[in-house]
């Protein structure tokens, strides 16, 4: 069977939220493109999108510190959040249109509701968290955030953290009812599982070895089977690179202008779950805290109640690390291998500017059990070795690219890289990734097919009625949405019962 070439309209490589939602897009934009998915993986959402690979999910900038900075004169700047929270009222309606539509069912089985919390210790932070506060909760996408320093209230939101605290130090707290908890690994099944319904090729253990133009403009695949080892040749019109650490290799072999000068630099990471149920039960929100000084964004700790297979369970992290697989099932070569001549200066700079990172990460590394232990006790006084079990999360490849900051400037984001003509599009970087998913997906639709837009445009607004239009201006039309996805979603504003 070797080198039998096919023809498809649209490839997908990689199984993970990313192509799911864009093979959902795009289903529901074009019912009768040919959608054809490769996935080196034996199932759908195993690397970055599965619900034991991260931490915390269901990122709306609520509690995350890191998104709202103090600025030089002591403002708080809030550009950041209120652009992720809004990307993230544009995945709840599209999720809506799809549980209404009966596109998916039972929504609860990926998303619950859940209380978000930001927590802080000591005078100065005390005093950045209520600018803080004061700066978002006259927003209307924020509404509903109170704040608290008084440790009798802290005592009620956040029982587990409070007790067995021996410090006098000011503590405070801001709360948020309306967060939510979304498994991504669920949902990317479930999209999958859709997807199949559609007749759009699903082949797991199939890894893509090379791409390269064809002389038509089209795209040439060079797909290895995993198990049998056959090779086989796939074409199509337009190419979507959605591996999360593995795409940049194939965005690199693909040749395009714009994938030239960018660099991966690869973040692991270990966070630890709680065994013991008795503790479990005595959270319930998501905390985040603030990062330790010289700490990289994505290590901010936090405490996070978890619904995973549809059970609550209790994670405490990220602790960072260093690894040079690109992926969790990826080779220790991946991150030499992705060097290369056109980037290579890029990369050089971004290892001199991170010595710090390096260093920091490779601390984390060399951390004991019991080291991680103490950190987790800042959160939880009370915490039990044996209670608690480490688990290593997905890899992250953050994008080093040259920018206006400098050469090799490290990137924490999502980014979208894309030929100038739209036939091919990778998605690179990490968080918050799968939380802003539909918007980044619905970015690259805009990008990669300009001449459908116009024609896509009433389709797109009937799944996401905000479409075009900004949030922040009409603050009526996100009391509507909240109310509308609330109630398809089952995020009703009542505390689940513990």
């Amino acid at each position: 069977m070797s080198n039998r070439q096919t023809k498809t309209d649209v490839i997908l490589i990689g199984a993970g939220i990313m192509s799911a939602t864009l093979g959902t897009l795009l289903k529901e934009l074009v019912p009768d493109w040919n959608i054809t998915v490769f996935e080196k993986l034996a199932t759908a959402g195993e690397e970055s999108s599965n619900e034991w690979n991260n931490a915390g999910t269901g990122h709306a900038a609520l509690c995350e510190l890191n998104y709202t900075v103090e600025k030089q004169d002591g403002s708080i700047d809030i550009s950041k959040a209120i652009k992720i929270n809004e990307e993230y009222q544009v995945s709840k309606q599209f999720w809506s249109y799809l549980v209404k539509s009966n596109l998916i069912r039972n929504p609860q089985d990926f998303i619950m509701p859940l209380p978000h919390l930001s927590l802080v210790q000591g005078e100065e932070n005390v005093t950045f968290l209520k600018k803080r506060f004061e700066a978002l909760s006259d927003n209307p996408l924020f509404q509903g955030m109170e704040f608290s320093d008084d440790p009798g209230k802290l005592m009620e939101w956040i029982p587990l953290i409070m007790q067995g605290r021996t410090t006098n130090e000011p503590m405070a707290a801001t709360r948020i009812e309306s967060g939510t908890d979304v498994n991504f690994g669920a949902l990317t099944r479930m999209l999958f599982d859709h997807l199949k319904s559609k007749n759009v090729d699903i082949k797991f253990k199939h890894s893509v070895d090379d791409i390269k133009r064809a002389s038509d403009g089209s795209w040439e695949l060079k797909v290895r089977n995993v198990d049998n080892g056959t090779v086989e040749r796939h074409t199509a019109k337009f190419v979507f690179i959605g591996g999360g650490g593995g795409s940049l290799p194939l965005l690199q072999k693909s040749g395009i202008p714009e994938g030239k000068h960018i660099g991966g630099f690869p973040v692991s990471g270990l966070f630890m779950v709680c065994k013991n149920p008795d503790v479990v039960a005595q959270h319930h929100a998501k905390v985040y805290g603030k990062a330790k000084v010289g700490a990289p964004p994505m290590s901010v700790p936090h405490l996070d109640t978890r619904f995973i297979d549809n059970k609550k369970s209790l994670l405490f992290g990220p602790f960072a690390g260093f690894s040079p697989k690109f992926l969790k099932t990826g080779s220790m070569f991946d991150l030499i291998g992705s060097v290369k001549p056109n980037n290579v200066f890029t990369m050089l700079a971004a290892g001199a500017k991170n010595v710090p990172l390096t260093k920091y990460l490779i601390q984390q590394v060399m951390l004991s059990k019991e080291q991680r232990m103490e950190e987790l006790r800042e959160f939880i006084p009370n915490a039990k070795s044996e209670d608690w079990d480490i688990v290593v999360a997905g890899q992250r490849v953050q994008v080093i690219k040259d920018t206006a900051a400098g050469k090799g400037t490290l990137q924490f984001g999502t980014e979208v890289i894309s030929a100038a003509d739209g036939s091919i599009a990778a998605l690179l970087g990490a968080s918050p990734g799968a939380s802003t998913a539909v918007s980044v997906m619905l970015e690259l639709v805009k990008r990669c097919f300009p001449q459908q837009l116009k024609a896509w445009e009433p389709k797109i607004k009937e799944m996401i009625p905000s479409y075009g239009v900004s949030l922040l201006k009409n603050p009526e039309l996100i009391e509507e949405i909240h109310t509308s996805t609330g109630r398809t979603l089952g995020l009703t504003n009542e505390l689940q019962p513990a």
